[in-house]
């Protein structure tokens, strides 16, 4: 397995993930969004493994504005927007591979081991 963990460091969800993976013995590699984030590629993969924007936005975010207004932008312009901004992203993002998850799902990486 090839694990990347997408989060923040105040992110009680990131943490849980990371603990989850420690527990199991598993290694994995913690990616800090707030300082690098998801390269487009990634990003897209990510889009792709989880069914869409509307399953990667959290609706708890910080940046209600931001939020909204992606809400009511046009297809193409929401998967920029949210690009730009991935703090708009629920954390943590979970990949394995083409494998990818969004939130904490224990329940989902069970099985990919």
């Amino acid at each position: 397995m090839n694990i990347q963990i997408f989060g923040t460091k105040k992110c009680f969800d990131t943490k849980k993930a990371e603990r989850y993976f420690k527990e199991r013995k598993i290694k994995y590699q913690l990616i800090d969004m707030k300082e690098k984030g998801m390269s487009k590629g990634e990003f897209n993969a990510v889009l792709k493994a989880v069914g869409g924007l509307e399953n990667m936005l959290d609706e708890k975010c910080r940046d209600k504005d931001l939020y909204a207004l992606v809400k009511y932008l046009g297809e193409e312009d929401k998967l920029e927007k949210v690009f730009e901004n991935q703090q708009l992203i629920k954390t943590p993002v979970v990949r394995n591979g083409k494998l990818s998850t969004v939130g904490y799902q224990p329940d989902v990486w069970k099985n990919w081991e």
